[in-house]
């Protein structure tokens, strides 16, 4: 996977459709980011690079409550390899 800011894009799509809101912030986060899973929002350091930004929600996504049929094919076809890679990894 790329880390450019249009593979960003997708993967912070993926959480947007899936009525997760992605939002940059300052803070003490120990890994990195902080999920509040009874909002739905997803708080990322903003002080990581894409690289970063690209690693923390491919490793957050397959974790999460994603609606696979709210999401658009593309998403579709994302969400199904992190699913995948994450299986892997395990």
């Amino acid at each position: 996977m790329k880390y450019t800011q249009s593979t960003l894009d997708k993967l912070e799509d993926i959480l947007g459709e899936s009525a997760y809101v992605v939002r940059y912030e300052r803070g003490t986060f120990q890994s990195g980011w902080c999920l509040l899973e009874a909002k739905r929002i997803v708080v990322l350091n903003k002080f990581l690079n894409i690289e970063g930004r690209i690693n923390t929600l491919m490793e957050i996504i397959p974790t999460l409550e994603i609606e696979y049929d709210k999401l658009t094919l593309e998403s579709q076809k994302l969400y199904e390899e992190l699913q995948k890679k994450s299986a892997t990894e395990v």
